[in-house]
Formats: C-alpha cells, structure tokens, sequence
C-alpha cells in the first residue's frame, strides 16, 4: 500500500507530457509529405495538348474556369523537371483559340483531332461535370464541390477506342460546415476550388510530394 501514492503521481505527472509527445507527433504527420509516383507515365518523352470541357451552366456560372484550367494544367504537365518529361506541349492560347474556331472538336475523330492540333501523341480531355460553390437552395453557406473526369487518348498506339487513362476526380472546399461569406470570399473559394482540382488532376502524371494526410 505504501507504494500506491507514489505510482499514482507518477502516472499524473507522466500523462500530460505524454499527451504533448501525442500531439506533436499527430502534427508533425500532418504537416509532413511523401514522394508520390506518377499513376500514368505515358506523357514522358511525348507530345500532348490539353482540352478542357465544361457544359454551358458551368461555364455561364463561373466565366473563365475552362481557360483557367486548361492554363494551369498545360503548365503543370510542361514543366521541365517532371518526372517522366514531355517532349512537346501544344500552347494553352494555341488550344483556346482552336476550341474557339472550331466548337465541334468534341465530336471530331481523335486522330482528327491531334492532327489539326499539330500532330501531338497524346491528348489529355479534362471534361469538368460539376463545378459549384453552394449546395443547390443554400447560398449562404460554402460547400464547394468540383467532379471531372480525366482520360489520356494514345494517338500514336492505333488504340483510338479505348482510353489509356480514365479518371474521376473529385474535390471539394472548404470541407466543413457552417462556413459563410464572412469567412472566406467569393474569389478565394474558387481559386482554392480550382487549386484543388488542378492539383489531382495534374498529380497523375508525375512525380511530386502530397501530404502524409491530405486534406483532399
């Protein structure tokens, strides 16, 4: 019995640093990232052009979003130390101007399609099916959602039927309830929205560092 009291305090005394180990520990794993390999290699050492596509409602809601993304993913997927690298990337303003010409292009033969794109290997078709800021009938809170799928055509293979690489992804901000237009801004949800989705879509195809524990 003599030695109860003793033991008991111990443990009390120990608790509280440990719980603080726990902690920091939890925080450092979330705050941390890993290597994370590319899910398809086939861009490396080819041609490509992306083409991004969003419905009408999509587009009138959120002006500039297929030119934003189509931007930032052309230079995701261009940059030069990727890993596996492209050899050839098609201009965004080159991509833009001839969806603009030629608003058919989504019904055209791929083959078609590359060709009149300068000959590229690859096409990489980002067709975005949902793109929102609001769950429909709340539009005081912030529920941010943005679903697109992601395929590769392999121009080069003769394989024009299926796709080398078919994706969905799926993203959403902030994540929580109860956020509202006190909190975050219009614009702030949309860049974070967009950065989002650009991320998933674009980590497929190289190498990069992702959180241990990633928010989305």
């Amino acid at each position: 019995m003599k030695w109860t009291l003793p033991i008991f305090l111990g443990l009390a005394i120990m608790l509280p640093g440990c719980q603080l180990i726990g902690g920091m520990m939890a925080n450092a794993r979330r705050n941390s990232t890993h290597q994370v390999q590319a899910e398809y290699e086939g861009l490396g050492g080819k041609s490509f052009a992306v083409l991004v596509s969003a419905d009408r409602a999509i587009q009138g809601e959120h002006p500039g979003l297929v030119e934003h993304l189509t931007d930032r993913i052309t230079e995701r997927l261009s940059a030069a130390s990727n890993k596996p690298c492209p050899s050839g990337v098609v201009p965004t303003g080159d991509v833009l101007q001839y969806q603009s010409r030629h608003p058919d292009w989504p019904s055209k033969p791929y083959d078609k399609l590359a060709e009149e794109l300068g000959g590229v290997q690859r096409l990489l078709l980002v067709e975005v099916s949902e793109y929102r800021l609001n769950e429909p009938g709340n539009a005081y809170e912030w529920d941010g959602a943005a679903t697109g799928s992601v395929r590769v055509v392999e121009v080069d293979s003769g394989s024009l039927d299926t796709f080398a690489f078919d994706k969905l992804v799926t993203v959403v901000y902030p994540g929580k309830k109860g956020v509202t237009s006190d909190q975050i801004s219009r614009s702030a949800m949309t860049s974070m929205l967009a950065l989002r989705f650009i991320d998933r879509a674009s980590w497929n195809f190289y190498e990069h560092e992702e959180p241990v524990e990633p928010e989305y």
